[in-house]
């Protein structure tokens, strides 16, 4: 992946990745290419939404710990 890749850039070339497939106009070398592209880049995608996941769980704990220590309950 490049380094100025975003998740949003990332969707938005499965996008039209996925319309190139389904438009059938792709020779065989370039649906080859187009799905590895494809593959890599639901792979960076799903990275992201991994690491997007863990954050917020780290912030959720890190809030109930606050709570804790100021002695009012969660929730």
């Amino acid at each position: 992946m490049t380094p100025d890749r975003t998740y949003e850039s990332a969707v938005t070339r499965v996008e039209e990745i996925i319309r190139r497939l389904d438009s059938g106009d792709a020779g065989l070398r370039e649906t080859l290419e187009l799905v590895k592209e494809g593959r890599d880049l639901v792979e960076y995608c799903a990275a992201e939404l991994e690491a997007v996941s863990h954050g917020l769980e780290e912030l959720r704990l890190e809030e109930l710990v606050a709570r804790l220590e100021t002695g009012s309950a969660p929730g």
